[in-house]
């Protein structure tokens, strides 16, 4: 069986049983980010808003950390991390996930812009940058190898569960949008981060990570 068949299924009910503890892992980061923001959108003092805007993209690429972390660590069918655990472990491969994660960004930026095609191939040869980085304790640089060796011969099937991915997230966050539209648009702005970033980001990192876990079987097996 191919391991890319049935992980969307399998991520929907690992996601469903643990909602409650990805979701506060996820809300920790995003909500600190969502103040951040506002204090930047407040700030006249240039150092200060810089300093304040790399706090949020900080919050970003950990969020990432964690919720692999936590992904792994459900996966057995139990939480045995608290929240403050993962979160530290997740901050332990933060400067890793961030490098890794700008330059595939950049990369697949460009690839998309140019021609399309490139950018998508590079997205799919990636795929499991953050999970190679953050569960097999990787270099930045050594993650996008190890990435591509293990997408190797299914890179069909991954870009398939990337596209499932993408549509399952846009599909929540228009539902989310539609739910939060009747609020004042500064609040309405306020919670919508929070809310969309706290729900949507587990479901990619349960995806993703369960892809990851797949992949490598399958390569050992």
């Amino acid at each position: 069986m191919d391991p890319t068949d049935g992980v969307i299924r399998e991520a929907l009910g690992l996601y469903k049983k643990h909602f409650a503890h990805l979701f506060i892992v996820a809300f920790v980061i995003f909500a600190a980010v969502a103040v951040l923001q506002v204090l930047a959108g407040s700030i006249d003092n240039i150092l200060a808003l810089v300093v304040v805007s790399a706090l949020s993209v900080i919050g970003y690429f950990l969020v990432q950390a964690a919720l692999v972390e936590a992904v792994g660590d459900i996966r057995d069918g139990r939480a045995d991390l608290s929240v403050g655990d993962t979160l530290s472990r997740g901050a332990a491969r933060i400067g890793s996930v961030a490098l890794a994660s700008i330059v595939a960004g950049i990369a697949i930026g460009i690839g998309l812009v140019l021609l399309v095609i490139p950018g998508l191939v590079l997205l799919t040869w990636w795929a499991v940058l953050v999970p190679v980085i953050v569960l097999e304790r990787a270099g930045a640089f050594e993650s996008f190898t190890r990435s591509r060796e293990l997408v190797r011969g299914r890179d069909f099937k991954v870009f398939g569960v990337i596209v499932l991915e993408i549509l399952l997230v846009l599909a929540v966050s228009l539902a989310l949008g539609l739910i939060t539209a009747p609020l004042p648009e500064g609040v309405r702005g306020f919670l919508s981060n929070i809310l969309s970033g706290s729900v949507t980001g587990p479901l990619s990192a349960v995806i993703t990570t369960l892809l990851y876990f797949r992949l490598k079987q399958a390569k050992v097996s």
